[in-house]
């Protein structure tokens, strides 16, 4: 079987395929794995959702490799597909003695499992990683633009109103205001886009956990955490939110090039906007002991519009006024989930490619980092 099927068979259309090829793949290549069931949330059949972790080395392991998927749980497909091809490369069976690999599937299953980027309570786990003993981040600019971002009808008429609106309010504000609005995060608003919570979620607390019992000696760890939406179509845009020129900053240009690491072509032309909750900031935090080198790694899909529009649609769904045609509401759903991983075979082609050659780097960085 050549490489190419291998990767376009890693990809599942369901969640429930998608949690049974990670645990095949799993066993195949002699991993450990161990299950995390939400206490709660079911899948769309009213089965049980997890977060699966498929571990390879020794606990008390110094150096260890971390990969995550399904974070924004539409973008999990590609993600899981990722971690599968992994799985199937083989080479997690020859480990050095100091090194092990822990690869975390499913970390929204809710998200996952309905193919919607948020949570059962409509959270964005990319943006719960902050302390809530604090006064929440703000974000004014989001308020102001809610609902033109989120109208209550959405069919041309409408969209095209609300898009206006959002235009006019750019050209008064600036393209560089926009961009942080919309990808910063905001809580405020528990039905709104990019909303980060006002509580720790059962995925962000899980996560914690994984890392306390999986990872209880890492001194030096490799991150990746596997998106989708941003950057050019099936290729890879990497965010490293290392601060820049930092030992991690650079250790990741040696492990992906400099080029890739220093990429902000992702945001239509503007700077990369500040970010509250991340992921990558969460494990950063939860492991204190560790240098952390990694970096979120985007493939695109669709232009950042369309993208975006997506991302409103996905929202509406959900909250929205909904009481059109069964069919086409099951439509557009579908059309949200290829949106973020895209049916395409080129494409998932394309993607497993670089991913494969993502993960070896990070791979052979960690083995080589002294």
């Amino acid at each position: 079987m050549s490489e190419t099927i291998k990767g376009l068979d890693s990809f599942s259309e369901t969640y429930a395929a998608a949690k049974r090829k990670f645990s095949e793949a799993c066993e195949t290549a002699q991993g450990t794995l161990y299950s995390y069931r939400h206490p709660e949330a079911v899948d769309p059949d009213g089965e049980p959702l997890f977060i699966h972790v498929a571990t390879w080395g020794v606990l008390k392991a110094s150096n260890a490799l971390l990969i995550i998927s399904g974070t924004h749980g539409a973008e999990g497909y590609t993600g899981s597909a990722a971690q599968i091809a992994l799985m199937q490369s083989g080479v997690l069976a020859n480990l050095p003695e100091d090194v092990s690999v822990v690869l975390v599937h499913g970390l929204n299953p809710y998200g996952f499992a309905h193919s919607t980027r948020t949570n059962e309570n409509n959270v964005d786990i990319n943006r719960n990683f902050i302390d809530f003993s604090k006064p929440l981040p703000e974000n004014r600019a989001y308020l102001e633009l809610h609902p033109f971002l989120c109208p209550e009808q959405w069919n041309p008429q409408t969209k095209a109103e609300a898009d206006e609106a959002i235009e006019r309010w750019i050209e008064a504000n600036g393209r560089e205001a926009w961009t942080e609005c919309i990808m910063k995060g905001q809580y405020e608003v528990p039905s709104g886009l990019q909303y980060g919570g006002q509580a720790a979620q059962w995925s962000s607390d899980s996560l914690r956990e994984i890392l306390a019992k999986h990872l209880p000696a890492v001194k030096k760890l490799g991150f990746i955490d596997w998106h989708t939406g941003l950057g050019q179509p099936g290729e890879p845009f990497f965010l490293c939110f290392s601060e820049r020129g930092s030992p991690e900053w650079l250790r990741a240009c040696e492990w992906w090039s400099v080029q890739a690491i220093e990429n902000d072509d992702g945001y239509d032309g503007s700077d990369r906007p500040p970010y509250n909750g991340l992921v990558f900031y969460g494990v950063r935090d939860a492991m204190p002991q560790a240098a952390v080198t990694g970096a979120v790694v985007e493939f695109g899909v669709l232009p950042l519009k369309e993208t975006f529009d997506q991302l409103r649609i996905d929202r509406w769904l959900r909250f929205g006024d909904v009481s059109g045609d069964a069919v086409q509401l099951a439509q557009l759903r579908r059309q949200v989930h290829e949106a973020f991983t895209s049916a395409d075979p080129a494409w998932r082609s394309q993607v497993i490619a670089h991913a494969q050659q993502i993960q070896l780097a990070a791979l052979e960085g960690l083995k080589a980092w002294t």
